[in-house]
């Protein structure tokens, strides 16, 4: 059972965890008969994070682990005589660890900043998030996702650079708020996704499931419904368009590349991003172009610029490792 235990903490520390190990992982933490293992495990992983993160302390410098309201069970559902397992005391430890440290909490400050917690991925990366409220979250290449640490108790605001799909668990009372940059995208419970890389002059939110309401600062400038898409501007001056989405709304999550009437500057941003290469379109009039195509991430990059050359009527180059379109 040790080894299973660690095998199951190893993988969720480095976010690879499936639902099933997810579940079996929490069922076990739950069993205070498990507390030696744990202990070694999380010192194992404290001792990991080095002096780069820090820790939740009091002004007393003792140890503060909040027990997640989720992980508590309700009054006449507790064992008697049991006493609370340390695991579900440690195990905030083990979520910080895994969306890139905790925070320093000092009491003594007036009104400090909420701490929050962060997911990245790297180019050609992707990762599967679980949120405090249950809403599922695939994070595309090269993208960061925060937000709050007490994210579910007074509001659920998440924070996107780069490109997401979002499930959201159903709440009423209780809107998802995703802000990228001046916009912000609100929903009650529904399935889409999100495209904002920095590199990009717009926003773009695709809705495969429910609807959704987006706003530039304070002003609406779309209602989504299944299959919708819109762009808007990241002045807000305007949008690009709002038609049916379906069959490019998260491609990414299926393997496959999808566009319909897409920029080749943006197409090229793209494949750069998925499999980690530079690409350079040296004719401006190529770049300009819009073309509709699809690709299968496994093609690899090679294969997915002679088809995007042949449909711009351009010539591919590779040179010290980097691809030029001319």
């Amino acid at each position: 059972m040790e080894h299973r235990i660690r095998f199951l903490f190893r993988q969720y520390l480095e976010n690879k965890c499936t639902r099933r190990e997810f579940d079996e992982l929490f069922a076990l933490l739950r069993d205070a008969d498990h507390d030696q293992e744990l202990r070694q495990l999380v010192s194992e992983a404290y001792t990991a994070l080095g002096q780069t993160s820090v820790t939740y302390v009091d002004e007393t410098g003792n140890l503060v682990l909040p027990e997640p309201e989720w992980l508590t069970q309700p009054e006449d559902e507790k064992p008697v005589k049991k006493k609370r397992s340390y695991a579900a005391l440690v195990i905030t430890a083990g979520i910080a660890a895994t969306v890139g440290g905790v925070y320093l909490m000092n009491k003594k400050e007036a009104a400090p900043k909420p701490a929050m917690s962060v997911s990245s991925t790297e180019r050609s990366e992707y990762r599967f998030l679980l949120l405090p409220d249950s809403t599922e979250v695939w994070l595309n290449a090269a993208s960061t996702l925060e937000y709050p640490a007490d994210f579910g108790k007074s509001n659920r605001n998440v924070y996107l650079s780069g490109e997401a799909y979002f499930d959201v668990k159903h709440q009423a009372q209780q809107p998802f708020i995703i802000h990228t940059g001046k916009i912000a995208t609100t929903v009650l419970g529904t399935a889409f996704n999100i495209k904002a890389y920095a590199d990009l002059s717009n926003v773009t939110v695709a809705v495969s499931r429910g609807k959704v309401k987006v706003q530039y600062l304070d002003k609406e400038v779309a209602t989504l419904t299944t299959g919708q898409q819109v762009r808007v501007n990241n002045n807000g001056s305007g949008i690009a368009d709002k038609r049916s989405g379906l069959q490019q709304v998260a491609a990414w999550q299926q393997g496959k590349l999808a566009y319909d009437d897409e920029p080749v500057s943006e197409i090229v941003a793209d494949l750069e991003r998925v499999y980690n290469v530079s690409i350079d379109v040296t004719n401006d009039t190529v770049s300009n172009m819009r073309i509709s195509t699809s690709f299968n991430r496994q093609t690899g990059v090679e294969k997915a610029l002679e088809i995007l050359c042949r449909l711009t009527d351009a010539a591919l180059k590779q040179e010290g490792g980097k691809y030029y379109v001319h």
